[in-house]
């Protein structure tokens, strides 16, 4: 090798040592200088703390100034020195050492002294590499950083006493693409649910903006809480337009997973005026009306959002369209309960007889007028009388029993309380619940459980609009940001047939019971004004196809023994039913069991 190789190989070896030494200096003057920004503010709050102490003991006769004086002590040491004034201390301490100790330091000491600085160079070079990977993409912004240096541990345990909260003390906090979140532990009498009342305390302790959301939950093991600042969201840049590809209800903002919500569950979507309910449900009627084998069926007395859907749905948006079209749904559901294979335990939905979703909005809206609808019938001497009929029994008992014969009903209110927007019947049968927005703690609780508060389902602290939680069982209390989809994208979507009994279909079935569509002043002639039990049994009976024994009729309508026996007692009566001489019950009229 020549001298200019050498040379230039020398030179080579001390560009490479002098970048990665001008790397380390500005990675480790980047440190000290976020440092010294995050922990100045608490040598500021010392020295305020400290001289409140002055001002209330300027004796010092108690502990009170003392006590003070060492945290500012503290929290000056805790500021690490710039970069260029730590560099000048480490050359002044290395030359004097040098100087004093140098002359008496053997050869082999020397020799030792090299290995032990090069291996320790790099230690701390892969040192600080895994650090800067770790946290790359998780800057802290200055409101993070604030709160990050009032969490540690010296500080809160400095102040905790002062706000209330003597007895807690946090561990290390960490900073998570959803926030800051930092485990607290509780000594002495101190739960997670007294430290969730104490809330007003820490957020004075950590000098928290009103704004900012803030969870304190049970901990993963007992005698510790977790303490979570929504500062930031894992939705967050995520571009949240809804378009075929992109066809999840939302992102949750904690793992930043795509949310679903699979069809064939009886679904509750609450949530005030205002918090986003139609746009949220969008993405969801979508997919119940995707595919051939998939019908939507929309119950819209307000006649907004239903009139974006009418080109692919069927829509009912007057009192007495919701009770034909429910009544219809009824009796489907029944006739496909009474055929369904022995055996078999739910429908197989086809093109021909599809898996229907029916979506209430509002449900508040239904329950009032949709209960009590007049129609004009003709009694049995010719004559005629307005008697009421309610699209409610209907729906109660869709949300029992309607779930085997693939007819899922879904319920849609701004009024979230048992009897005013969700009927006391229906929301037992509730299995999956979106709710965005709340009033109260007392709505969370009817639509996410009784346990929502204490468990974290706190959807009465959820922003406007477009923020839920979804309880399935499965899911964590981790808010849900939804996907917009915009109105002129339901409008340009595809036309399809909208579903109705009485359109032609081929049944899948060796021995199919005949179709029963309800016409107005027939089958519902002969029931007593508001009995709708009555009109019920009439249409078990009718959809049997067959002689059908009494006992059946309960486990066919979902009504008490009680009810079908004063129902049959009144159809025998009024001469709609007759009984056959093994006691079995058939109809009198013929051509009912016709469509």
């Amino acid at each position: 090798m020549s001298h200019g190789q050498v040379w230039r190989t020398h030179r080579q070896y001390a560009a490479t040592a002098a970048r990665l030494t001008a790397g380390l200096w500005r990675k480790e003057a980047d440190r000290r200088r976020a440092l010294r920004a995050e922990r100045k503010p608490l040598v500021r709050d010392a020295r305020r703390a400290l001289a409140t102490a002055r001002a209330i003991d300027p004796e010092g006769v108690t502990s009170l100034r003392h006590r003070a004086e060492r945290e500012l002590r503290t929290a000056k040491r805790r500021v690490p020195d710039p970069m260029w004034l730590f560099a000048a201390k480490t050359a002044a301490a290395l030359t004097a050492a040098g100087y004093l100790g140098l002359p008496h330091v053997p050869a082999r000491v020397w020799a030792w002294s090299a290995v032990a600085v090069v291996a320790a160079v790099t230690a701390l070079s892969v040192w600080i590499a895994v650090r800067e990977r770790d946290t790359t993409g998780l800057k802290p912004t200055a409101e993070e950083r604030a709160l990050l240096g009032r969490l540690q541990p010296q500080h809160w345990k400095d102040h905790a006493e002062q706000r209330g909260l003597a007895g807690t003390l946090t561990g290390k906090p960490k900073l998570t693409e959803a926030g800051i979140v930092c485990a607290v532990r509780l000594d002495g009498t101190w739960t997670p649910a007294k430290l969730r009342a104490a809330e007003d305390h820490v957020r004075a302790l950590l000098g928290a903006r009103t704004g900012l959301r803030v969870q304190i939950k049970a901990g993963k093991r007992g005698g510790w809480a977790e303490l979570i600042l929504r500062t930031r969201s894992a939705a967050d840049g995520d571009d949240l337009t809804w378009t075929p590809e992109r066809r999840s209800l939302g992102v949750d903002t904690v793992t930043g997973e795509q949310v679903t919500v699979p069809l064939g569950e009886r679904l509750l979507i609450a949530g005030r005026s205002g918090a986003g309910k139609s746009v949220a449900s969008r993405p969801l009627l979508f997919d119940a009306s995707e595919g051939e084998s998939n019908a939507l069926v929309i119950i819209d007395l307000k006649r907004v959002e239903g009139r974006l859907w009418d080109h692919r749905a069927r829509v009912a948006s007057t009192p007495r369209e919701v009770v034909d079209v429910v009544d219809e749904l009824e009796a489907e559901m029944l006739e496909r309960l009474s055929i369904l294979p022995k055996g078999q335990d739910t429908w197989t939905p086809t093109p021909d007889r599809p898996r229907i979703t029916v979506v209430v909005d509002e449900g508040a809206e239904v329950m009032t007028a949709a209960d009590k609808v007049p129609y004009e019938t003709e009694t049995g001497d010719g004559k005629t009388r307005t008697v009421n009929r309610s699209a409610l029994p209907g729906l109660e008992s869709i949300a029992r029993m309607g779930r085997a014969a693939c007819i899922d009903l879904w319920w849609m209110t701004q009024k979230p309380s048992i009897n005013d927007g969700i009927p006391k019947q229906i929301a037992p049968q509730i299995g999956v619940s979106v709710c965005l927005a709340v009033r109260t703690p007392a709505e969370a609780r009817v639509v996410l459980g009784e346990d929502a508060q204490a468990k974290g389902w706190n959807a009465d602290e959820l922003p406007v609009p477009g923020v839920a939680l979804i309880r399935d069982g499965k899911r964590k209390p981790d808010p849900v940001k939804i996907r917009y989809m915009d109105k002129a994208v339901v409008i340009a979507l595809p036309d399809r047939i909208p579903w109705s009994r009485t359109a032609a279909r081929t049944t899948q079935t060796t021995a199919p019971a005949p179709a029963l569509t309800l016409v107005k002043g027939t089958a519902t002639a002969a029931a007593p004004a508001t009995d709708s039990a009555v009109a019920r049994v009439l249409k078990a009976i009718e959809t049997a196809g067959e002689p059908v024994r009494q006992k059946d009729l309960a486990t066919i309508t979902g009504l008490s023994k009680g009810a079908v026996s004063k129902s049959v007692k009144t159809l025998t009566t009024g001469g709609m039913v007759t009984r056959t001489t093994d006691g079995h019950l058939t109809t009198t009229r013929p051509g009912t069991t016709a469509a």
